[in-house]
């Protein structure tokens, strides 16, 4: 009978590490493919829209999808004390809300810098002191606010919070990945922007143009009424046996040229 040889307690434990270490790089590569996945979802859903809430609301929807979390919101800088929040996951019916800022450290750093506020841990993190009693009663366990960036100044902000229902809290990579979708954001809001603005000066001009068919028809009527007047004169009865043959030749042609133009004025 062959001698079974002892297992060496290191040779355990490195297969041990080794495959812990394997699982946590397929866990993260299956992140990072989650994450691509809702990139495409998300130019998919905004690309059907050119509505800004609902291009925020897809935005919000599918990241609290991608990472199971406990609030995803996009808000909208307001002053230097308080934003607007427009659109979030938990709650799509909630919109144009407005927040005090002194309850949001975090977001209001974010404002105030530019910058995105990465904070791993929300029970230890100085910065949420004030607030950790409702954190806690939460579950809340790690916090990213990636600002929303138009032309150089800070619009808005990204506000994603990772609670119990979260697989693992955030990292670094989902740091960089909401600062994309934050980059996205502002481009869609840009595009939607464009599209209200093309409305409103289409709608203007829809308008002048209305105006001036109104001043048009008011002169024509204007214009009827005052030779209807005048054809109802006696006068008028002898005033064309006066003029000689040429001269009725000329108005017909002018007459002509003048129903000509009207023609093409109609239609253009």
């Amino acid at each position: 009978m062959p001698q079974l040889l002892p297992v060496r307690e290191e040779s355990f434990q490195e297969s041990t590490e080794q495959a812990e270490r394997l699982q946590a790089r397929i866990a993260e590569l299956e992140r990072e493919r989650d994450q691509l996945v809702a990139v495409i979802d998300i130019l998919q859903g905004i690309s059907t829209s050119l509505h800004f809430e609902e291009i925020l609301q897809t935005i919000a929807r599918k990241l609290g999808e991608t990472f199971g979390l406990d609030r995803s919101s996009i808000y909208l800088a307001a002053d230097a004390r308080e934003a607007r929040l427009v659109a979030t996951y938990e709650d799509p019916t909630v919109r144009n809300l407005i927040v005090d800022l002194e309850r949001y450290p975090e977001l209001k750093q974010a404002l105030e810098s530019g910058k995105a506020v990465f904070i791993p841990d929300a029970a230890t993190d100085p910065m949420l002191r004030s607030a950790r009693a409702a954190l806690e009663g939460r579950n809340v366990r790690s916090i990213i606010v990636a600002p929303i960036m138009w032309h150089g100044a800070t619009i808005g902000a990204i506000f994603l919070r990772s609670g119990e229902r979260a697989a693992v809290p955030f990292s670094d990579h989902d740091v960089r990945f909401c600062q994309v979708i934050a980059s996205l954001t502002a481009s869609a809001l840009r595009n939607a922007h464009r599209f209200e603005a093309l409305k409103r000066v289409h709608a203007e001009t829809q308008g002048a143009q209305r105006g001036a068919e109104r001043e048009r028809l008011m002169l024509i009527a204007f214009m009827r009424r005052l030779l209807d007047g005048y054809l109802k004169g006696p006068e008028h009865r002898v005033a064309e046996t006066l003029l000689p043959d040429a001269a009725h030749d000329e108005l017909d042609r002018m007459t002509s040229l003048a129903w000509a133009a009207i023609g093409r004025e109609g239609t253009a």
